[in-house]
């Protein structure tokens, strides 16, 4: 048994922004093995997925997952 609580570990405010610093991390989150992939993953996998409440649990996960790898 698991409890899942959907809120940030840590409060995150951005102030600037950096789009130099924004392509090299993107870079980086890329390929198979990257975020968006993870991502992918996780979306695809919900629709398999026999129970309601973890079908929810991998469609925030792969949202979370598409957003650290910036695409939205």
């Amino acid at each position: 048994m698991f409890v899942y609580e959907k809120k940030l570990q840590y409060p995150v405010k951005v102030k600037n922004t950096n789009p130099k610093l924004a392509a090299a991390i993107i870079s980086q989150y890329g390929g198979p093995d990257g975020e968006l992939g993870a991502s992918l993953r996780y979306l695809s996998q919900r629709y398999s997925m026999p129970y309601p409440e973890l079908k929810g649990l991998l469609t925030d996960i792969g949202t979370e997952e598409s957003d650290q790898s910036g695409y939205q």
